[in-house]
């Protein structure tokens, strides 16, 4: 660790001398220094603690640092953008011992940070309920290692918020209700993350999806609450599924022809 970094830990922990104000956690040559900095944040209307950790790569300070931060008193959402924009003003900034000078900036501008924050959250809230709900419905071809791309598909639509069904049979058929981002970013994961293997058994990507359909949710179908996967369907079966989720005309409009 080079001396300017040395002292520039020395500066940190004189700064921020309290009990359990500055630790650091981790020192190695191969991944870095891991710091932590626990620090209050004044503002007209209240303290708010904020814990800040800084991870200095081996090249710093010509490399960055990279930045997350936790508060009790911040959502995570909050959290993820004062990172976003502290990782930012780093990447600004000329290479020079900077942990100090980031803490202090957080500090100064933490009001206007938050208001940004909220500014943004509005506008992601006000764009999705513009865009509503909408339904997807994707065919896939085969699953070979079934069980876990299964798994996979679950994982995938808890993590985006994402409903609908899973159908497993002949044919093989993923019907999704959520905000039209996330159906997006669902097709991008399924289309370019290896989800299955192939005849030899090595991973591959999912070459053969196709996208039967992508609407607005409309009056013509019900909202539906849940993920769920139903195995082993008889085309019947597979029928009276899409009806109970209130999708029965997708299942006349796409379905036949895939048989």
């Amino acid at each position: 660790m080079s001396e300017e970094v040395l002292d520039e830990l020395s500066v940190l922990s004189a700064v921020f001398c309290g009990k359990d104000e500055f630790q650091v956690i981790e020192e190695s040559a191969e991944t870095g220094l891991v710091c932590r900095i626990h620090t209050l944040v004044q503002t007209d209307e209240k303290e708010t603690p904020l814990n800040l950790t800084f991870h200095l790569p081996p090249g710093y300070p010509d490399a960055p640092p990279d930045v997350s931060i936790s508060s009790s008193e911040l959502s995570r959402k909050q959290c993820q953008e004062l990172k976003e924009m502290v990782v930012n003003k780093a990447r600004s900034l000329q290479a020079r011992p900077m942990v100090h000078e980031l803490v202090m900036w957080l500090q100064h501008n933490f009001s206007d940070l938050i208001a940004t924050s909220d500014v943004l959250q509005r506008q992601n809230t006000a764009d999705c309920e513009a865009e509503g709900v909408w339904t997807a419905l994707l065919h896939l071809d085969h699953m070979r290692s079934k069980a876990k791309y299964i798994k996979l598909i679950e994982k995938w639509t808890a993590e985006l918020r994402l409903t609908g069904r899973l159908f497993v049979g002949k044919p093989i058929l993923i019907l999704l209700q959520g905000e039209r981002r996330s159906i997006k970013e669902y097709i991008h994961l399924q289309r370019t993350v290896k989800v299955d293997v192939d005849s030899s058994g090595k991973r591959c990507k999912e070459k053969m999806m196709s996208v039967l359909c992508e609407i607005p949710l409309s009056e013509d179908f019900e909202r539906i609450s849940t993920f769920e996967v139903k195995e082993a369907l008889s085309l019947e079966d597979l029928r009276k599924e899409f009806d109970e989720v209130g999708a029965l005309k997708l299942y006349q409009e796409f379905v036949p022809s895939l048989q």
